[in-house]
């Protein structure tokens, strides 16, 4: 028999009941994982997104692949405990100016370097247009530096010659790659362009320049500190940037090239070592060029196909250069190395080139190489600093070495600059603020150097 339809009744119900809690239990079990997974997304996708906006100036920190961290050094033939600046002399000139292989006094007693020639292909590295950094009512720390607000001028600093090798590698070591700009505060990361002379290969390996007195050779961690300092580019036209042969100066381009610092001056072939690097600040376009007067021998001079420097001991490319770039941009700047090592006063060499390089459309010169400060010179509504000395490097018993500052230009659109000089001391590996009674002597001194030129106490410079 059937049992009654009553209970038949309640036993359809009763599973009714069981199978819709089922489905129930089903769909908030359901809608608990879609809530779960939502939430991961939201979360995974906030982590993957930068706490700011990209910033194209912003470097990654990181060495190139392959790299190790051991850090730079001197060759042992160099550096006497206490004066590890290069051996006084003058720079020796080719006969009319052409490739005979003599060699530079200041750091050679013999006729010719090996291992300079430029077989080896184009590293690319020669910096494009880059945009960026520039101030906007920011301050930088440092007594005297004016600050810029609502103005359309681009501020530029200027420092000497950096080299992060011998007992400079061996102070960063131990204090940490940093260390030579601790002391600057947000001075070049608050400007819109900061330069100095990179006097040294940044290199794992190379070969050593033979019968060089002075041979370095930096950590590429030092690169890395001077991008996270602000530094924006580097003039490669001098007398060590290939210390360690063709093979430091492709490592030191690649380096530069991956911590975002531009340089000039220096490159695997003519065409590359004489083509500027550009900038675009504020919608002005700035052309930064690099010439060596001091050049050791001739294998190390940039022609054709050979990778080297810059030169201008016959002035017509680096001129030719010059009025190239005048056509492209709204500001033109010149680093020279030139001169004679220890000497306060310009040579006439250096003047002439100083005006030649005017003369063809330059708009700031800046000078290096003899490791002293020179005066500066207003020549044709142009400023010219014929030498900013040392900045981060080894320390001289001569104390006119541990004399620098950093040379602050502010400019216009129409290439109308002012100049200030901000004294420091070029201590062991790190650049120290001046102040009270030194930065006042070294102003002094300053004035006395430059002819027509008056300094203020607050290290303006004005022309008489």
């Amino acid at each position: 028999m059937y049992p009654p339809r009553s209970q038949r009744s309640s036993e359809k119900k009763k599973v009714r009941r069981t199978r819709n809690t089922k489905i129930r239990i089903v769909n908030v079990i359901l809608i608990v994982a879609i809530g779960l997974i939502g939430l991961y997304y939201l979360l995974n996708t906030r982590e993957q997104q930068p706490s700011q906006p990209a910033n194209s100036e912003v470097v990654q920190q990181r060495p190139p692949s392959g790299a190790d961290d051991k850090g730079g050094d001197a060759l042992k033939q160099s550096e006497p405990d206490d004066d590890p600046a290069e051996t006084p002399g003058k720079d020796v000139a080719p006969v009319d100016g052409k490739p005979d292989g003599t060699v530079d006094n200041s750091e050679s007693g013999t006729n010719e370097i090996s291992g300079a020639g430029g077989e080896k292909p184009s590293t690319g590295t020669k910096s494009a247009t880059t945009t960026g950094k520039g101030t906007s009512g920011k301050t930088d720390g440092n007594k005297g530096t004016p600050t810029s607000d609502s103005s359309k001028d681009v501020t530029i600093h200027f420092v000497g010659d950096i080299q992060f090798s011998g007992k400079v590698a061996e102070l960063l070591e131990k204090n940490g790659y940093d260390y030579p700009f601790a002391k600057l505060g947000s001075m070049f990361q608050n400007d819109d362009l900061t330069i100095g002379n990179l006097e040294t290969p940044v290199t794992h390996g190379g070969t050593g320049a033979a019968d060089k007195t002075y041979v370095y050779k930096s950590s590429p961690k030092a690169l890395q500190a001077m991008s996270a300092a602000g530094f924006d580019a580097v003039n490669l036209a001098n007398n060590h940037i290939l210390d360690q042969g063709v093979e430091g100066l492709v490592d030191t381009l690649t380096y530069l090239n991956d911590y975002g610092i531009a340089h000039a001056g220096a490159g695997m072939n003519g065409t590359e070592a004489y083509e500027p690097a550009y900038f675009e600040r504020k919608g002005m376009k700035i052309a930064l060029l690099g010439f060596s007067r001091v050049v050791p021998v001739a294998s190390w001079k940039a022609d054709g196909n050979r990778a080297g420097v810059a030169e201008a001991y016959d002035s017509t490319r680096a001129i030719a250069a010059i009025q190239s770039a005048r056509k492209k941009a709204d500001l033109v700047i010149v680093v020279a190395h030139w001169g004679e090592e220890r000497v306060s006063t310009p040579n006439a060499d250096q003047t002439r080139l100083a005006h030649e390089f005017v003369d063809a459309g330059a708009d700031l010169i800046i000078g290096g190489h003899p490791h002293v400060l020179q005066g500066l010179e207003y020549y044709k509504g142009k400023w010219v600093a014929y030498s900013t000395g040392n900045f981060i490097f080894t320390k001289s018993t001569n104390e006119e070495t541990w004399k620098t500052a950093v040379f602050q230009a502010r400019c216009s659109r129409e290439a109308v600059c002012s100049m200030k000089v901000i004294p420091y001391e070029a201590a062991l590996g790190q650049a120290v603020p001046m102040l009270d009674e030194a930065n006042r002597l070294l102003l002094e001194q300053m004035a006395k150097m430059s002819s027509g030129i008056r300094v203020n106490a607050d290290g303006t410079v004005v022309p008489n």
